[in-house]
């Protein structure tokens, strides 16, 4: 981890290395892959193996409180950032538009503002950023992530269809 200091201005910037990101997919029972830039690295994830979606529901809907009661990651559904981590997802796409169930985007941002603190207060270090990976794909395997509300960030288990009539 580097310390950059821009006038007033401090950043972090995170040194990930792209194999370890990989062996951490892997062992979490994905398939990955990866694109290193200079400010953010981007993971495709796929569970092929798996038969039912990646547990990634709605947390607004009544009817997914058992899973609600479980997750500790939370999407914001309007801008894919997973609260208090340097994390984004996103859902992967088929042709036709509608979101896989077995496959998400996620993004980690190298370049984090110098007072970025992970949940507790904890300093950022590339160690708690492997740590928080490894924990987030299993929850997406296991325990389930929450999204907030938002257009953007679909869910893929639970309850995802709008209780109620369809014009």
């Amino acid at each position: 981890m580097q310390v950059l200091e821009a006038g007033p201005n401090k950043y972090l910037l995170l040194e990930l290395d792209p194999d370890l990101i990989g062996n951490i997919a892997k062992q979490a029972g994905f398939e990955f892959k990866i694109e290193d830039h200079q400010r953010v690295m981007s993971v495709d994830l796929a569970a092929t193996d798996r038969q039912a979606p990646l547990l990634l529901f709605d947390a607004a809907d009544p009817g997914n409180l058992g899973w609600f009661s479980r997750c500790q990651f939370y999407v914001d559904g309007k801008s894919g950032s997973i609260l208090q981590t340097p994390l984004s997802l996103a859902n992967q796409r088929d042709r036709r538009g509608r979101a896989l169930p077995h496959a998400v985007r996620l993004q980690i941002a190298k370049e984090l503002p110098g007072g970025f603190r992970m949940p507790g207060r904890q300093p950022v270090t590339e160690q708690v950023v492997y740590a928080v990976l490894f924990n987030l794909l299993n929850a997406l395997l296991n325990t389930g992530v929450g999204v907030c509300g938002g257009p953007i960030v679909k869910p893929l288990a639970g309850r995802t269809e709008n209780v109620g009539p369809k014009n």
